[in-house]
């Protein structure tokens, strides 16, 4: 999801798939629906991102999910938390949400365009940054394969998605058909901005961001209990993820 090694992969890739075919002749309809990690909890759709009140619902699990349609849209839905061994007291938790259109390509890749003004991330570092730092988000991801089989053990259809590299994602279980999505069009368009891309009631310098990402706002005292809580939450996922770790 790191835009810079995204970024990267296209570029070293981008002459090989010049001539590639696009969904417009490929069948796509195996992939059609909404698709998520074990825990089932994370699920793309207004549940999940509220674009009218810019809000995410926290999840009550980790993890992540993607929609697709057969006309060639997706959207993604990430939370994750992020445990820090050396300092437990110092998780880090993500939130991530981006939708766009997707390809499929002759050689059987999938790569994902989001729109770059809609996607948001409420990213927290407790030890770095006093409040929830909420931000758009615009990551375009290339995936070198896909496929879609019956899990042996669950029984229940399965994706799995490779990176760019080759290195497999975690496998995406079909949650439903069709897919739960917000409008495929832009839900956001820009119409104002500052200078450095940030809105006036979140302007801070571009050293302060976790990402390269414009700011939107940052969290604000009414919305500190909810920080707390959602700390609470995270803290308890990322240590438990240790402990499975290590025993």
């Amino acid at each position: 999801m790191v835009s810079s090694a995204i970024g990267l992969a296209f570029g070293l890739f981008g002459a090989g798939f010049a001539t590639a075919q696009t969904t417009g002749s490929l069948p796509i309809t195996d992939l059609v629906g909404t698709w998520s990690s074990k825990s089932n909890s994370t699920l793309t759709g207004p549940g999940f991102y509220d674009p009218v009140n810019e809000k995410f619902t926290e999840p009550k699990h980790t993890g992540i999910s993607y929609s697709f349609t057969a006309d060639g849209h997706f959207e993604e839905a990430y939370y994750r938390a992020i445990a820090n061994p050396t300092k437990p007291e110092c998780p880090k938790g993500i939130i991530q949400w981006q939708h766009g259109s997707f390809q499929k390509l002759a050689n059987g890749s999938l790569t994902l365009s989001p729109i770059a003004v809609d996607g948001r991330q409420l990213y927290s570092d407790p030890c770095s940054y006093k409040n929830a730092v909420f931000t758009r988000y615009n990551a375009s991801e290339l995936f070198e394969r896909y496929e879609v089989v019956t899990d042996g053990y669950r029984k229940i259809t399965r994706l799995n998605l490779y990176k760019f590299d080759g290195s497999p994602l975690m496998p995406l279980y079909l949650a439903m058909s069709p897919p739960e999505m917000l409008p495929t069009s832009t839900l956001n368009p820009l119409t104002t901005s500052t200078p450095g891309g940030a809105k006036a009631t979140g302007k801070v310098k571009r050293s302060e961001l976790p990402l390269n990402h414009n700011v939107l706002s940052k969290r604000t005292p009414q919305q500190k209990q909810a920080d707390r809580w959602w700390w609470v939450g995270v803290i308890l996922t990322a240590s438990g993820g240790a402990l499975y770790y290590f025993f």
